[in-house]
């Protein structure tokens, strides 16, 4: 448990250090957080809205902090370029989650050729049974999307990297909350990169 406990704070620290400078990108991640901290409450009641919230306005205001506004430059503070922090990034690097994103975004097209996707799932018969089923694709694709790193991550390196991995992804919205609560504040008065001395990355 120890071990477990310990490349879970590793792989927060990696994270935070390499991919949250930008104020604007941390305030996001709050926004982020509770909205998927809303869809969790959710997804006991209402799985398919649950995946709407999530993917709507949870993952799309995540990673338009990472994808516009994180420096993409030489990282002076960690002494890494990004190719470095791309290439040992342990879950979905900005590479992974554009092809994600580009397989979010077209997933609900079978519903044009099959309302019924493959009868796996009611034809909708309006508007709104539309936007349900859309959502039911989703939270499908995201639990996908989760297995499937979580699987090649067993391959690739052990079974506890992509165990602590997975249990870093549902536990963000938490541990984002307490880490970047203060941005917003912080962005209103006109800092728009985090302050961090290099010695901190041992911490």
């Amino acid at each position: 448990m120890a071990s477990f406990i310990e490349a879970l704070r590793v792989q927060r620290w990696d994270d935070h250090r390499y991919y949250h400078h930008n104020r604007i990108n941390q305030s996001l991640h709050v926004v982020s957080a509770i909205s998927f901290l809303v869809a969790y409450a959710l997804a006991f009641k209402d799985p398919a809205t649950a995946a709407l919230i999530g993917w709507l306005v949870a993952m799309t205001s995540r990673q338009a902090g990472h994808l516009f506004f994180e420096p993409k430059g030489y990282d002076h503070v960690n002494d890494a370029t990004h190719e470095h922090k791309e290439e040992i990034k342990v879950g979905y690097n900005l590479q992974r989650k554009v092809v994600l994103l580009a397989i979010w975004a077209l997933s609900p097209l079978p519903l044009y050729f099959d309302p019924s996707l493959f009868g796996l799932i009611s034809p909708h018969q309006s508007t709104a049974g539309l936007i349900r089923n859309v959502g039911w694709i989703w939270l499908w694709l995201a639990l996908a999307g989760l297995l499937f790193r979580m699987v090649q991550l067993f391959v690739q390196r052990d079974v506890q990297t992509g165990l602590v991995w997975v249990t870093k992804i549902l536990t963000d919205p938490f541990h984002d909350i307490k880490l970047y609560h203060k941005a917003p504040l912080a962005l209103l008065h006109g800092e728009l990169v985090e302050e961090q001395e290099p010695h901190e990355r041992g911490a």
